[in-house]
């Protein structure tokens, strides 16, 4: 993965569902382009972003077991609002159906709490290692990778007595997950 379009996972079922978050800032290169006077979040990065929040809870639900998820097909993908530097998006994923290479995921994304885009995804789930005669080391790099990024999604709960101050830890699923708290957002 070589950009990341989630910021935070504020919680997670590993294998079952996600809420992850992606804030829009004006300094993404991209909006210089999309568009110079509205500047806006492109559509296909949108859902990017749905498809890299499903892609963590399947590899989180079969704890790293395949190196590559990638998505194969977007199906019933509807667009409602733009997305505007200074906004979040919430993304939600979970999964539907999954054998033994793909997964069916139902995805969302909203705006300021209203649903701004919708789609059915199918990721395909593999190891290199099953395609190319060298493909294990790879795996092992990218698994490290993804390992090292998760740690930053969504870092460990600090010591005792330690708190992040604009987030709380709960566990969902028995996987610790990261929440706004409301005593923050009222400060």
């Amino acid at each position: 993965m070589r950009f990341m379009l989630i910021d935070r996972v504020l919680e997670v079922d590993p294998g079952r569902s996600i809420t992850a978050v992606k804030a829009c800032s004006l300094a993404e290169e991209y909006l210089a382009d999309h568009f110079p006077r509205f500047p806006v979040m492109p559509g296909v990065f949108m859902l990017e972003a749905m498809t890299q929040a499903a892609a963590w809870t399947i590899r989180l639900g079969e704890d790293f077991a395949h190196a590559i998820v990638v998505l194969r097909a977007a199906r019933n993908v509807k667009y409602g609002d733009f997305l505007e530097p200074g906004r979040l998006l919430t993304v939600t994923a979970e999964v539907v159906d999954q054998d033994e290479s793909t997964t069916k995921v139902k995805a969302s994304g909203s705006i300021d709490g209203r649903t701004s885009l919708t789609a059915r995804l199918v990721l395909e789930r593999y190891n290199l290692a099953d395609r190319r005669p060298f493909g294990a080391a790879i795996d092992a790099r990218v698994r490290s990778e993804m390992r090292r990024a998760w740690s930053v999604l969504h870092p460990p709960a600090r010591g005792a007595g330690l708190t992040a101050p604009a987030y709380a830890t709960h566990v969902v699923g028995g996987a610790a997950a990261v929440a706004a708290t409301a005593s923050h957002a009222r400060r």
